[in-house]
């Protein structure tokens, strides 16, 4: 039975692939100060054009980064919502405070040897 109150599985991977590459999180730095057009990311991380549409498709599937075109050039901006999505996701996968686990003292895979 599928437990509905848990989010996606395949959305849940897609938002932390997301998080999971240098050059995303350098984005996600660069755009904290506000929008940012393509061409102004292409000149910070020093990467090309096709790179960096393939970086942005990533953090736009996962609801981290909204993007809107003006002509040729697409202009992107950090998604509040898709932040707080991310976050509390996170948070239901690890809540806190974090249990100390104890060793089983029993376990069937002990019995065989």
């Amino acid at each position: 039975m599928k437990d509905t109150v848990k989010p996606d599985r395949e959305a849940v991977a897609r938002i932390f692939k997301a998080f999971c590459d240098p050059n995303r999180i350098r984005v996600l730095e660069l755009l904290q100060a506000g929008e940012m057009c393509a061409c102004k990311i292409l000149e910070e991380l020093n990467i090309g054009q096709p790179t960096l549409s393939h970086h942005m498709k990533i953090l736009c599937e996962a609801g981290i980064v909204s993007a809107r075109k003006e002509g040729k050039w697409s202009h992107y901006s950090l998604n509040p919502e898709g932040f707080s999505r991310a976050s509390g996701i996170l948070s239901s996968l690890c809540p806190l405070p974090v249990k100390n686990t104890v060793p089983v003292q029993e376990c069937s895979c002990n019995k065989n040897k």
